[in-house]
């Protein structure tokens, strides 16, 4: 069992596992992991980019049925969370200076994991703010990546208890006063975690349960909330892919999945985008919630189907 990965009970680690640490271009340490296909034929590697406050574990699940598919499977926790190096020093802080450093860390990844150990033709399927992340980084990944499946992207903020515009506003000015680490949504972690009929993450109570746990046993790989310099960092990266003509220059193949019960991101914005891609497009999945692959079978299995008829050769 590689030491820097870690099962609970209810989650247990994939077969053909490997694990380590990469250094980022700034010199940060992210924590990576590589599981091989089980199943046969092999049909390459499935890169996996993960949403806000999450780790490797939390795709345990997911990684099984992609390696029973024939893929391989590698991915890494983003900076400044899961099992990557920090980048305040307040560990429980969501941060990041610019999604250019996000997208920048995939290329050492590239280069020192995947490209020497893992097998091709090379997939990304992303999630949320990894679905932001893969679509910035798009334009150098063109001669790398066959496609892309991004699940409940993070094209934009919905309104909440101030408008997107407003909180934008808020977040620059922090950010141009000094003020870019202090929290502006949330805060450090409670002691008690959101009860499962007030999440508005997956309609599941087991795979609720489960990730709970997982922090519970590591809480080290948990966050709290986001600082104003990541919520101005979002706006940016999603004003570039949002702009006239951007998903129209894409190269890769794009299939974006949202969630017909949506409330963490803009769902608007993932119909706008989708309408625009000329190689690829938008399927929603009526009912779910923004954790497609932490959602109930009956959502799951749809997300499963979509990424087997996009994802050439996956499908059974």
């Amino acid at each position: 069992m590689p030491d820097f990965i870690f099962e609970t009970p209810g989650n247990p680690m994939p077969e053909n596992a490997s694990a380590g640490f990469l250094a980022a271009p700034d010199g940060r340490r992210l924590r990576y992991a590589c599981f091989k296909a089980t199943g046969r034929p092999l049909k390459g590697t499935v890169v996996v980019l993960q949403g806000r406050n999450e780790c490797i574990e939390k795709y345990f699940e997911t990684v099984r049925d992609l390696s029973a598919r024939g893929f391989g499977v590698a991915t890494f926790d983003l900076r400044g969370q899961g099992g990557s190096q920090r980048l305040l020093a307040d560990p429980e802080r969501g941060h990041v200076r610019d999604f250019d450093d996000y997208a920048a860390d995939l290329e050492p990844f590239f280069r020192q994991i995947v490209l020497p150990d893992c097998r091709g033709p090379y997939y990304i399927l992303a999630h949320s703010t990894g679905a932001l992340v893969a679509l910035i980084a798009a334009p150098a990944l063109q001669s790398r990546i066959e496609r892309m499946v991004l699940s409940a992207p993070l094209l934009g903020l919905p309104d909440g208890t101030i408008s997107a515009r407003n909180a934008e506003r808020l977040a620059s000015a922090m950010h141009a006063f000094g003020l870019g680490a202090s929290y502006i949504s949330g805060g450090p972690r409670g002691l008690e975690p959101t009860p499962f009929d007030e999440n508005v993450l997956t309609s599941d109570p087991v795979r609720y349960a489960r990730n709970l746990a997982l922090y519970r046993w590591y809480p080290e790989f948990a966050l709290g909330g986001v600082t104003a310099t990541w919520v101005r960092a979002v706006f940016k990266a999603a004003a570039r892919v949002n702009a006239p003509g951007f998903a129209a220059t894409l190269k890769i193949p794009v299939l974006a999945i949202a969630a017909g019960a949506e409330q963490v991101v803009d769902p608007a914005a993932s119909e706008r985008f989708g309408r625009s891609l000329r190689a690829g497009g938008l399927l929603t999945i009526d009912g779910a919630r923004h954790e497609l692959l932490q959602e109930a079978d009956i959502y799951r299995q749809q997300f499963l189907a979509a990424f087997d008829a996009f994802v050439p050769g996956s499908g059974g």
